[in-house]
């Protein structure tokens, strides 16, 4: 084979990088020869790995091996992307608050809006070769007029300004904006009636996209919605005196046309269903969610400000 043809069929593959995916690996590799070379396409298969002499083996895709891996896997990070700007903010730690500090005036109150304060998952549906899990918070909503559900807004590591969270454990806590008070009034005005689904995925390739199976999706609407009288979506419930995001009806027909933005294989966490409506409660949270089978995978607390 041509040097030339080895060019043009490695420009005709997918995007890849290249990582020592478990920090105790890349703890303890000094360089040597003592490493493996890993790939695998999805968090299930296998990995296949070569040592340094050429010699092939198939690793546990659940374990990782004593040997260091350097793993060679889709592209998860997209580098094309500036990363959000991080602000450092100083508050008066002696109690007293909401002055400022020599020069420095503490931050504003959060916009207003959704956030998520909190979440914890069972899992974190991420396979070792893989390296840490990306976790990102989706609002699903009516599109224009339609049976479609459409991706109004995302939150996770790469979403940028204050949707931006980066949640590599099965628990983060913070303040993350999952829909604002503009764009809440705006998709009410547009759609009256017709509430918002909060929906959960681990991001395997693209960030930012769902990409997902779309036949486990549609179960997955159906089974939870049917289990809970299509109480699965939310909105803004706040009064004068309380400010909520509480249950509202999901409309059981939206799940049927979800094709035009679920496109692989993304694992699904789940869609939030609030705690009054499961008829049980998580300290600390207000949200399950609930995956395949109606399998509580993880909570979230949400909050409106």
């Amino acid at each position: 084979m041509s040097e030339e043809s080895i060019a043009e069929q490695a420009k005709a593959a997918i995007e890849l990088e290249v990582y020592i995916p478990v920090p105790a690996h890349r703890a303890s590799w000094t360089g040597d020869e003592n490493i493996l070379v890993a790939t695998a396409l999805t968090d299930d298969d296998p990995p296949i790995a070569f040592d340094a002499h050429g010699r092939r083996q198939v690793l546990d895709p659940k374990a990782p091996p004593t040997t260091p891996v350097l793993a060679v896997v889709p592209v998860e990070t997209d580098f094309s992307q500036t990363p959000s700007r991080v602000e450092e903010c100083f508050v008066d730690c002696s109690g007293g608050g909401g002055g400022p500090i020599g020069d420095v005036v503490p931050p504003p109150p959060p916009a207003p809006g959704l956030y998520m304060t909190k979440s914890h998952f069972v899992q974190d549906f991420e396979g070792w070769l893989k390296g840490s899990p990306e976790f990102e918070v989706h609002m699903l909503g009516q599109k224009g007029a339609t049976d479609s559900l459409f991706d109004y807004q995302r939150a996770g590591e790469h979403a940028g300004g204050p949707y931006t969270f980066d949640q590599n454990d099965l628990d983060w806590s913070g303040n993350v904006l999952l829909f604002s008070r503009t764009q809440l009034d705006q998709y009410n005005a547009a759609h009256p009636q017709q509430n918002l689904r909060v929906f959960v995925v681990e991001d395997d390739d693209t960030a930012c996209q769902i990409k997902t199976d779309v036949g486990r999706a549609e179960r997955l609407f159906k089974v939870v919605d049917s289990l809970y009288n299509n109480l699965t979506a939310g909105n803004d419930s706040s009064t004068a005196l309380i400010k909520a995001y509480k249950y509202a009806r999901g409309a059981k027909s939206f799940w049927q046309a979800i094709t035009s933005f679920f496109k692989t294989n993304d694992d699904v966490v789940g869609t939030a269903v609030e705690d009054d409506i499961v008829g049980s409660t998580y300290p600390g949270y207000n949200w399950f969610v609930k995956g395949d089978n109606n399998i509580t995978n993880g909570w979230i607390n949400l909050v409106m400000y």
